[in-house]
């Protein structure tokens, strides 16, 4: 069964990026629109990884990280940023809110998909 992946990307050409170059890597994949969209979708589905922006309206990504970190039933959600800040405390502020890793963009779609097979392995 193929993993699903939630992308919180409020820019809809990234969005639509990513979306294809997950699934055409054989993943299920929900959209949201910021990290708002994203907390809303949470308990309807059942997710196996979260890949979010940080600069987004409503909930950023730090502020949507640390509310799934807050939440036992998330802890174990494998949680990539993926954002065009690349300054050090940028990134030190992602990890430390809770994200497994830290992607900076541009990126392209190997580079993503290695990043989610650390993460995601086939059943």
């Amino acid at each position: 069964m193929a993993k699903t992946i939630l992308v919180a990307e409020d820019s809809s050409s990234v969005r639509k990026f990513i979306f294809f170059a997950l699934k055409l890597a054989g993943y299920e994949v929900i959209t949201a629109v910021d990290g708002m969209d994203a907390l809303e979708q949470l308990p309807k589905i059942k997710i196996d990884m979260l890949i979010t922006d940080i600069n987004m309206p409503n909930i950023d990504g730090i502020k949507l990280v640390k509310s799934i970190r807050e939440n036992p039933e998330y802890i174990n959600l494998p949680i990539i940023i993926l954002s065009s800040l690349s300054a050090d405390e940028d990134i030190e502020q992602g990890l430390s809110a809770g994200a497994n890793s830290y992607l900076i963009k541009p990126f392209n779609a190997k580079r993503i998909q290695y990043e989610i097979s650390k993460y995601l392995s086939e059943d």
